[in-house]
């Protein structure tokens, strides 16, 4: 399938600007729309990349932006969402925020790429997710894989990474930002597995599969190449800060208790319902597809986790100078 133009819904975020810029060197014209623009300036140097400044939720928007393309990806997601209200449906209830996100606007792509004519769609979900899962984040996760999945008459991808590591993300960068602060770090969930996948492999994982006409009705895991658990990531990235820190491992209660305080936390950098997304294995066997070889955390996260000239050589800090100038 030769594709020439793209719409990218979420595409200004952390996965967004890897993926358009593989599009870009493929030659592809990446279409992304958000609420503000300043939000992607990030984009705005790269020549086959168009930005637009609309709301995606409003009536006909994602119809008219679809018109013209052949191919509509989906990387729109979020982890903290009001409180849903318990009621019949049982293990289907979720926050008005992740059924907006995660089940409404999955279903609204359909919906446009339908009306548009565009017969390609990817769509990222997540590791775990599943309709009937421990978290309103992975219940709403696995409402919307299902809904783009049952849409027949299109060529439907869906990939499910695991958490995703790399420069500007929101995981790696958070411990080392309360490392930067704190003498001690208290990790909720010690236990709880990840295979951290690096954002490079994802975006080509996903540019790969955009004109495979053999990924239709497909889901695919994206993991790393090695299990961490939590506290074990918390501690490599004090390690590769070169901050010699003390992490305590929380007990399950103690967790669980943590998470209901953050939750009042500017930023909610932690809830109940992260607690209970992190008591399912964030891991998958599944090999990565394309023949992408997925590079390793320890390759890649110290270029961008470690304080100036620690423990650093001239060779190792020049691919980090190299890397903050963006060449």
């Amino acid at each position: 399938m030769k594709l020439s133009s793209v719409l990218i819904v979420g595409g200004s975020g952390f996965l967004g600007r890897h993926l358009a810029a593989a599009l870009a060197r493929r030659g592809v014209r990446a279409i992304v729309p958000t609420r503000q623009r300043e939000r992607a300036k990030h984009l705005l140097p790269l020549p086959a990349v168009d930005v637009v400044q609309t709301d995606v939720f409003a009536p006909g928007v994602l119809e008219e932006l679809a018109t013209g393309c052949q191919a509509v990806i989906n990387l729109a997601g979020i982890l903290h969402s009001r409180r849903g209200r318990r009621d019949e449906r049982g293990p289907n209830d979720y926050g008005p925020d992740f059924a907006r996100v995660h089940v409404e606007l999955p279903q609204a792509i359909v919906h446009a790429c339908r009306v548009a004519g565009a017969t390609r769609l990817v769509h990222v979900s997540a590791v775990g997710a599943s309709p009937d899962g421990p978290s309103e984040y992975l219940r709403s996760k696995g409402i919307g894989e299902q809904a783009v999945l049952a849409a027949e008459d299109l060529h439907v991808t869906v990939f499910r990474p695991s958490v995703v590591f790399g420069p500007e993300d929101r995981f790696l960068n958070q411990f080392a930002m309360l490392a930067r602060f704190l003498p001690a770090l208290a990790v909720p969930c010690p236990d709880a597995r990840f295979k951290p996948v690096y954002v490079g492999d994802v975006a080509s994982a996903i540019a790969a599969a955009l004109g495979d006409v053999a990924t239709r009705g497909k889901r695919y895991d994206l993991c790393g190449p090695r299990v961490y658990t939590l506290k074990e990531l918390v501690e490599y990235v004090c390690a590769a800060t070169g901050r010699r820190r003390i992490v305590l491992g929380l007990p399950d209660r103690l967790s669980y208790l943590q998470a209901r305080i953050m939750e009042f936390v500017p930023g909610t950098p932690f809830t109940r319902d992260n607690y209970r997304s992190m008591q399912v294995p964030n891991v998958s066997d599944e090999p990565f597809p394309f023949g992408i070889q997925p590079q390793a955390l320890e390759a890649v996260a110290p270029l961008y986790l470690s304080a100036p000239g620690v423990n650093l050589g001239p060779r190792e800090r020049y691919p980090q100078l190299r890397w903050r100038a963006r060449r």
